[in-house]
Order: structure tokens, then sequence, then C-alpha cells
């Protein structure tokens, strides 16, 4: 098969799929990105950089837009010339909605058009306008909507889309439903699994929390609203003033991935640490780790909390409960997709530090009744979740898109 990925990271979604496709020297495998860090063996990596920033004086409302093309216009010039040299891709498969593959169709015509859709974008009923205390005004719902412009586009290019979940394809347009698939991008459960009596030490980083009989974890791209983290802050004030033995690891970094920044420059993290009474000894921010030492946080976590908006599921939440975390979720609609509240987890109120607090308590108070909930977790994650099945299933999707064959 020959395939072409293009996505503005690296390798982002496309890790497993451009790993095996690979290893496989039957294959031609290009991955077109904005990323220069990082690499796969067997995958050309081809970097594309958009010409100028945004322009300052671009409407509000399409600056989103401009961005798109400027990506699209980007990638498109950069693989002239491996058509040149006589690149032809079965396939190629887009991430939408940041802009690489707006032009590809006028590029490759031939080739089959894939689309990743991550996430559709609407004023009212999901993410945008899901915190009472930030409400729209009628600038912002005109921005959103035309958020959706590259995406509207990739979807009339495309022909064939995949969605991770049911809840984040809900959020397309009907109309275009019968083009996107729901399969999602798989964990690895042969890696993120459980460890009996496993015990927090990271030297690299000084902690050591091996003498600790109570951890509660909590893992974030970016530490803001979108993923409760204001809420999370709060219930760990709470936490801390309720059990004096408790220790609180934060993974993630101290940045805003989605939603809005603070005006002032400050961050959520600096607001957080500013406005309450914490115990700075046992509250510990670890930046993002690498993939064995996470994995160590999450094997020791006594309790994890994940919190999110109704948007796009984290990959790790999934990752917790594949370890076999008791997570403690949001009862938003991307995580009650997964979660049944007293199965293989609980849900709580978003917006109620008191009751994130109150789960926490429970769970760390009576351990015994939650083993079997923790193992249900896992459960979850190895019946449909599971790396190990669904990645020869997207195989296996490329390859009928590409009419090609492919082995899984």
């Amino acid at each position: 098969m020959r395939i072409l990925f293009l996505h503005s990271n690296f390798p982002a979604q496309f890790r497993h799929l451009a790993t095996v496709l690979g290893k496989d020297p039957r294959n031609q495998v290009v991955f077109a990105t904005s990323r220069h860090e990082g690499r796969i063996p067997g995958v050309h990596k081809v970097i594309y950089q958009e010409s100028r920033p945004v322009h300052p004086q671009t409407h509000h409302y399409v600056r989103s837009l401009e961005s798109a093309v400027l990506q699209g216009q980007a990638a498109y010039r950069s693989l002239q010339q491996l058509k040149a040299a006589g690149f032809i891709p079965d396939v190629v498969y887009a991430h939408s909605g940041w802009g690489p593959g707006l032009f590809i169709k006028d590029l490759f015509p031939q080739s089959k058009l894939c689309c990743y859709f991550e996430w559709f974008y609407h004023a009212h009923g999901s993410d945008a306008d899901f915190d009472p205390a930030d409400p729209l005004d009628a600038d912002a719902e005109a921005r959103i909507r035309m958020k959706n412009a590259p995406i509207l586009m990739d979807l009339y290019s495309c022909d064939y889309g995949l969605s991770p979940t049911s809840w984040q394809r809900q959020q397309f347009p009907t109309e275009f439903h019968s083009k996107i698939t729901v399969r999602h991008d798989g964990v690895d459960t042969a890696f993120f699994r459980p460890k009996a009596g496993a015990k927090l030490r990271l030297p690299t980083i000084g902690l050591d929390l091996s003498t600790v009989d109570e951890v509660v974890t909590y893992s974030t791209r970016g530490m803001e609203p979108y993923r409760g983290f204001p809420q999370f802050m709060e219930a760990v004030a709470l936490i801390q003033a309720r059990r004096p033995n408790c220790h609180v690891v934060v993974v993630g970094d101290d940045r805003v991935v989605y939603g809005k920044a603070l005006p002032d420059g400050k961050t959520y993290k600096q607001l957080m640490l500013d406005s309450l009474v914490l115990d700075r000894d046992r509250l510990h921010f670890t930046g993002s780790l690498p993939y064995n030492q996470y994995l160590q946080v999450l094997q020791a976590s006594s309790a994890h909390i994940y919190l999110t908006r109704p948007f796009v599921l984290s990959w790790s939440m999934l990752e917790a409960m594949a370890t076999g975390c008791l997570v403690i979720g949001s009862n938003t609609e991307p995580v009650r997709e997964v979660i049944i509240d007293g199965s293989n987890g609980l849900l709580v109120d978003f917006f109620s530090p008191t009751a994130i607090a109150d789960r926490v308590d429970e769970v760390l108070d009576h351990r015994a009744q939650f083993i079997d909930v923790r193992e249900q977790a896992r459960q979850t994650i190895l019946h449909h979740y599971n790396l190990a099945q669904l990645l020869p299933q997207h195989l296996q999707w490329l390859s009928n898109t590409a009419n090609v064959f492919q082995a899984a």
C-alpha cells in the first residue's frame, strides 16, 4: 500500500497505524506534518511550513479558516515534489480541521481520501455553553460556526471518514453520518496493565511516594477548564483537609490546549495555587512524563480523577481504565459512553468539588468494595478499546478503502 498521512502533529492518532505499516516493506508510507521532532522506522517524513502566520487584521471569525488554508497550501506545496518523483498514494489519511488535507484531492485526484473526524463545533448543546459561568455572546456563536468551515470541506471531499467514539460522531451533521465509521484508535492493553502492589518512585524527577498508601492521580495535556482543572484543584483542597496522609499527583503541562486562556496571562495552575489553601508537600506536579513513568503513576493510583466538558474523550481516561484504575469521572456524555456508574467506574458532577472529594473518600475508605469495579474497568477496555483488536480492523478499513490487500 502507498499511504500518505497528514497531521499537523506527529505522529498523534496515526502512531500505531504508521508504525505497523512502516514495518512492512511492501508499503510506501509518507507522513506530512509541521512537527520536526520524532521519527518512525519505515516512514518517510515530509515537513511542511506555512508561508506566513495568520494576518492580525483577518476578521476573527475566519482566523481559524485562514490558518487551515495556510496549512493546506503548505502541505500541497511540500508534496508536489514527492508527486514529481513518482509517489502517488493509494490512500491519503488526513486529520480534519487543521487544514493539511484541504487541497489534497487537487494534488492527488485519483487517491482515496480518508479523514479522521475528531470534532464538529456547536455553540449550544455540547462544550461551548456547558459552563453557565462562561456564557456565549453573538460574536462567540458566529466564530464557533465558522470553525466548521474547513471541516465541512473535508466532509464534502473525503471518500470515507472515521470518528473515535459515537458521541463524537453524533456532533457531525446527520447528512454526513453515512461517511463516518466509529472506531477508536485503541489502547495498548499489553502496556497499560495493572501491577499488584505497585509503588510510585520516579527518581528522575525526585518523586518517591513508595511509603504512601493514598495516591490520588490526575492526568491531562493542559491544565484548563475544559478538563475540569479548577474543579479538580478545589477538590484537592478538600481531600487534603480531610485526609492528612493523602498525596495527589498531577501529570501534564501548565498550558491551555482547549478553550480560552486567562486574560491576564496567568495560567490556571497559578490561579488555583494562589487562591486555595494547599499542602504543597503533598501535591506533586510532574509535567509531561515518558510513557514508562506515566504508567507507574497509573499503576500506583488509589483513585484517578478524570473530568471533561462534553467534548473529545481523552485517551488518558481509557489508559487509566486499562491499567485498572478506579476512575472517578465527570457525569458528561463522552464519559458516560464508556463508564457505567458503580460498574466500571464512578460518575460525579463536573461542577461539584465536594462531590468529587466525597467519591475519593468513598473509594479510599472502602477499597475492597471497589476491586470488582477496577477489574471491570480493564475488561471494558479489553473488550471495546483494545489496540490488539482495533488495529487490524483499522488496517483492513484502510486496505478496503485503497482497494489493495494489506495483511493485518
